[in-house]
């Protein structure tokens, strides 16, 4: 399958396009992630709960020391999100520890990778439990018109971005989405591993940038179409407007609420009309993937075309430096908020956090 019409890189703009070149993390802390959880730990329990601050390493790789140090299984030990490499982080791990004896750790500690803190908590940390990130970025080499960019942030700001699957998704040279398509090709299997599972996401992450790509040239991306379902911002949960409801234009316009975009897979369409026209038009382009999610019995999902950005900030340290502060819900990417404002240098400018 020609997969070139769905990659970000096709995919239309909701600003008017970049408005200029920058460089994305010449050093680490160009990049900073603080992860916050959304509920405080309880305090009891027989989950160690540890907030570490890591700079140049990755996630999976940290817990992975954490549980040889503590000599128990790698599946003890547990994180909310993936966070990037080359990027200085802060994200909670979690152990279970059934005896609750406190493991010596003190051969994980380094200059790049410190304890903050500790405590317990009743039940594990799992993916996708913590509320979101609050991320700090420096943009160097940064040549644009003061001005335009400012005016592009404020209208950023008031709008929200395309919430885009970021790159990183679909792995080096789209290696990802690859194997996924390569995995739905072939014989039906319903048990697959942790990479196997990555794939399939790719895949549906790739028809669902189609899906927004689709909305935002028709310029329907941040409204309400006939057929549509919304999402409450910051929710998962999603519900179809009553007809004539008066107040579904206010709120989408004070960003409470979002269009939704499908992720596509067993249980049928939660759309209707001229939504369930367009949505089921990307998936008869997909060569036959839709019906291949259904039958490995990926459960269809919704999610936001549109992404708030809280807490919108930034300032000038230099002439050409710009450097953003702003907060997105857990399984957003900061990609989408980049990719409006600047086209990124660096050998690793898409590679950034996801969860």
């Amino acid at each position: 399958m020609d997969w070139s019409p769905y990659l970000l890189d096709a995919l239309p703009f909701a600003h008017g396009g970049p408005l200029e070149q920058a460089t994305l993390r010449a050093v680490p802390e160009d990049f900073r992630v603080e992860e916050w959880l959304g509920f405080e730990p309880s305090g009891e329990g027989e989950h160690l709960f540890l907030l570490i601050r890591k700079r140049n390493q990755n996630t999976a790789w940290v817990a992975a020391q954490l549980a040889r140090v503590a000599g128990v299984r790698e599946d003890a030990v547990s994180y909310a999100g993936l966070k990037d490499r080359r990027a200085v982080t802060v994200q909670w791990f979690s152990m279970h520890l059934p005896t609750r004896q406190l493991p010596d750790l003190a051969a994980v500690w380094n200059d790049d990778i410190e304890l903050l803190a500790q405590t317990w908590n009743a039940r594990k940390l799992r993916r996708g439990a913590h509320q979101g990130n609050r991320f700090t970025i420096m943009l160097r080499d940064f040549a644009g018109e003061r001005a335009a960019v400012e005016a592009r942030l404020v209208r950023m700001a008031q709008l929200g971005v395309p919430n885009y699957i970021g790159p990183q998704r679909f792995g080096i040279d789209n290696a990802n989405l690859l194997a996924g398509e390569a995995l739905l090709r072939g014989p039906v299997r319903r048990r697959l591993n942790h990479r196997e599972g990555l794939a399939l996401s790719a895949v549906r992450s790739a028809l669902f940038n189609r899906v927004l790509g689709e909305r935002i040239g028709e310029g329907s991306w941040n409204e309400c179409r006939a057929g549509d379902v919304l999402m409450l911002d910051g929710r998962g949960s999603f519900f179809r407007p009553e007809p004539g409801d008066a107040l579904i234009a206010s709120r989408l316009a004070a960003l409470e609420v979002h269009p939704t975009g499908p992720l596509y897979g067993r249980g049928g369409s939660a759309v209707g009309d001229d939504v369930q026209v367009l949505e089921q038009a990307v998936a008869a382009g997909a060569d036959g993937l839709v019906e291949a999610l259904e039958r490995a019995g990926v459960e269809a999902q919704r999610r936001a075309l549109r992404l708030r950005v809280t807490g919108f900030e930034w300032t000038w340290p230099a002439d050409d430096a710009l450097e953003l502060r702003f907060g997105l819900a857990a399984g957003a990417f900061a990609t989408s908020v980049l990719r409006e404002l600047a086209i990124l240098r660096g050998s690793d400018a898409g590679s950034l956090p996801v969860e």
